[in-house]
């Protein structure tokens, strides 16, 4: 048979096929013979870098990472973003330093360089324009950028140029990770996001990027930490969870970012914040500290951290853009769900719904479900595939209504939300600048709609203020609200007794 004089073993129940088979047909290749030939296609591209061999790596691209960083270009371009609307932001820096006009003015690997024009970045955003020439320049920095402006990139871009720069470091002979630099945030659904656009940066150089997160299945992590890590992105308890167990050792970490520092630096975050920067024993580590706010109190906190830093203020601090419209409407508790269904009728585009607890947005949910709304919910009781799963949905426009708690208001990018609706209003003006900065990303124009009801009154006074700064209208009924709060908060002093002054003592 002419199949047995290849020089292979056939299986039985392959001959008469290839005994029936024309010359012009194609051979038949067995499962294993599929498998190989996956494999060898999976690790074909090589690495553009020497990081590809560093910790016993072959040289070859991960295939996986490889697949998600090119479903991620196709996906989502930088496109259509109105740099006109940043021409008129306020900089402040707090030393002179030089500006770049263009990414390919850095000193950057050609690599990197093509993974930015594969991101459709053109020109940088304010943020980017004076960050990134900073982190090159090796400086600590702190940095107070308005929501939508670009502050991922501005420190990934400069991280991943510095490592493809220097190279990787000499080999370290443990077991685990070793990571030259890692990003912290507050929250699984952030640090999905930066691991995303810290995979297109990083895309052919080699340069091996993971994220570990709480809610997720630790052995896969591990597994992943185990094989070696060159840029983790991390929450901050699952990451001391790997460090006290010894699949990450932070010994040669060099850079260290938090992403959405002010909420890392508060008093729940803290004590983990300090143990992860403890770990990291490299006397040239260089710290970056960023978020849409920055209070006074976390700013004295962070310097802590750092050293011989660089302060950078895009915009107001603390302020929102002003390409986002911010519409009040008095309505009381019971009855916002009537007036949250009347007001969708006419909104286009995605619709991101805020609330204050977990139950209100199931029931909330429930109720727009039933009045044949296409919607969803996020909170943090929900396991991480459906928070996954639920993101995923309202990204693509299967269901274009999202009610989430504020584990949804701390930097998620969604490009295409254009409604951003506050069914209870946060306690703090932080938390305001957060939610509603899901809209108005980079640039374009968003809608912002506040349901205010007599439980908004700790935030009445710094509303006013913002919708002022940011060029608002202003209704009548909401005036004199602030006026009422504000007379009532100046009959109290800062401890709520009541203030008394000395020419009526009796």
């Amino acid at each position: 048979m002419d199949g047995t004089k290849t020089g292979k073993y056939i299986p039985p129940h392959k001959r008469a096929q290839l005994a029936n088979a024309s010359p012009s047909d194609p051979p038949v290749a067995s499962k294993f013979e599929k498998f190989l030939q996956n494999r060898n296609d999976s690790a074909s591209v090589k690495a553009e870098s020497s990081w590809g061999r560093r910790d016993r790596r072959n040289g070859f691209l991960d295939s996986e990472d490889l697949q998600q960083a090119e479903l991620l270009f196709q996906q989502e371009k930088h496109e259509g973003v109105d740099f006109e609307s940043y021409e008129d932001m306020p900089v402040e820096i707090s030393e002179s330093s030089f500006s770049m006009t263009n990414f390919s003015d850095c000193e950057a690997h050609p690599t990197l360089l093509a993974n930015v024009r594969k991101m459709g970045y053109e020109n940088p955003t304010p943020v980017q324009k004076y960050a990134i020439p900073c982190l090159f320049a090796r400086r600590d920095l702190m940095v107070c950028a308005q929501t939508g402006s670009g502050k991922t990139a501005s420190y990934l871009f400069p991280m991943v140029a510095k490592m493809l720069n220097d190279g990787p470091p000499a080999p370290h002979g443990g077991r685990g990770s070793y990571p030259l630099g890692f990003v912290l945030a507050p929250t699984r659904e952030l640090s999905i996001q930066i691991h995303e656009e810290a995979l297109k940066f990083c895309y052919k150089t080699g340069i091996k990027v993971a994220v570990v997160y709480g809610g997720a299945d630790p052995r896969t992590q591990s597994k992943e930490l185990e094989r070696g890590v060159d840029i983790i992105v991390a929450t901050p308890g699952r990451l001391i969870d790997f460090i006290n167990r010894g699949k990450v050792n932070l010994s040669l970490t060099k850079y260290l970012i938090l992403d959405e520092a002010d909420r890392m630096l508060d008093m729940g975050f803290e004590p983990q914040i300090r143990t992860i920067l403890e770990s990291t024993t490299n006397p040239g580590k260089e710290t970056v500290m960023c978020s849409a706010t920055f209070p006074q109190p976390a700013q004295d906190l962070a310097v802590q951290f750092m050293k011989n830093y660089i302060f950078l203020s895009i915009g107001k601090a603390g302020s929102t853009t002003v390409n986002i419209i911010q519409t009040l409407y008095k309505v009381e508790e019971p009855d916002k769900k009537l007036f949250l269904h009347e007001k969708l009728q006419n909104l286009q585009g995605l619709v991101l719904i805020f609330v204050e607890m977990k139950r209100t947005a199931d029931n909330l949910e429930d109720y727009l479900i039933g009045r044949g709304h296409r919607c969803a919910s996020i909170h943090g009781d929900k396991d991480q595939p459906q928070r996954e799963k639920v993101l995923r949905d309202f990204k693509s426009g299967k269901t274009p209504i999202l009610v989430a708690t504020d584990v949804a208001a701390r930097g998620l990018d969604i490009p295409n939300v254009t409604n951003v609706i506050n069914f209870d209003t946060p306690n703090s003006i932080e938390d305001y600048v957060h939610r509603i900065g899901r809209t108005g990303r980079v640039g374009k124009e968003g809608l912002a709609i506040s349901f205010i009801s007599e439980k908004s009154k700790p935030i009445i006074k710094d509303l006013y203020s913002l919708l002022l700064e940011t060029k608002q209208d202003l209704p009548d009924w909401f005036d004199e609200m602030y006026q009422k709060t504000v007379i009532t908060n100046r009959r109290f002093d800062y401890r709520g007794r009541p203030y008394r002054n000395n020419w009526n003592r009796n």
